[in-house]
């Protein structure tokens, strides 16, 4: 039986992802900071789905966080067969405006504990000849992001880095693939400070978390590099990798931008 560990599993995209993988007759390792939800969930698992899950709570944004959820995979004897990535923050405003160390969280979290996971676990996945990292990036992470700038250069760093991986992997039994998803019905934009922005208002086009994890899910199992889900998300990172960077950068701080304020006010 196949082992999921997916991190940030306690809310969105992670809950679903959690799902989807015990759809798929996986036991599970749940992460996040929250233990209350992540018991929550597990109960759901085990009863839905007959699957194995243990709860393991950690905080991969604290510079020992990573290093204690491997130790205790270590001591708790897991072997994981998927690592899911999927833990990450974000942080609206200005680069100038933010608090270093909420930036500093976001580059321990979206990249550090991501790259620190992969490194210890995969040498495994490599010996057996199986498995994979299923990375959660951000069709962010096609184009500079005036108003989120570390934040959309942490899921740019995690894109190359999972499409690096896939390649260096090609041949091994075991892949790497980037879920690159657009705007998402989860609780990412308010914890974000997101509220006023133009982006965060155009609800229409917003996915659901539960469509956007399945198609993660599967073109992970296709094996496929990185996967944007639906038609618009996908056109608007064709259109930002082949406009102009100034272009691209205007458009998106005019997103990110309440109707009151531009970024550079």
């Amino acid at each position: 039986m196949r082992t999921a560990l997916v991190t940030g599993a306690s809310s969105g995209i992670g809950t679903e992802l959690a799902r989807a993988f015990a759809r798929r007759d996986h036991d599970l390792i749940l992460s996040a900071r929250s233990e209350e939800r992540l018991e929550t969930l597990a109960a759901e698992l085990r009863d839905a789905h007959g699957r194995e899950v243990t709860v393991l709570p950690a905080d991969l944004a604290h510079p020992n966080g990573p290093a204690a959820l491997l130790e205790r995979l270590r001591t708790g004897g897991h072997e994981v067969d998927v690592l899911v990535n999927n833990a990450g923050v974000g942080r609206h405003g200005r680069f100038d405006r933010i608090p270093a160390d909420e930036d500093l969280d976001q580059l321990r979290l979206n990249a550090l504990a991501t790259t620190t996971l992969a490194k210890a676990l995969l040498p495994g996945m490599v010996a057996r000849g199986r498995g994979g990292v299923l990375n959660v990036a951000s069709t962010a992470a096609f184009q500079p992001g005036p108003g989120m700038a570390v934040y959309y250069a942490s899921k740019a760093y995690l894109l190359h880095l999972s499409e690096a991986l896939s390649e260096e992997l090609r041949g091994t039994g075991v892949t790497v693939t980037a879920l690159c998803p657009g705007p998402t019905e989860t609780a990412f934009q308010e914890r974000a400070g997101m509220e006023g922005a133009r982006l965060e208002r155009q609800r229409s086009i917003h996915m659901d978390a539960a469509t956007a994890a399945e198609a993660g899910v599967r073109a992970f199992q296709r094996g496929q590099r990185a996967y944007v889900p639906g038609t618009l998300n996908r056109l608007g990172t064709v259109i930002g990798r082949l406009s102009p960077h100034p272009w691209t950068s205007r458009a998106i701080a005019w997103l990110h931008a309440r109707e009151d304020e531009s970024v550079r006010g």
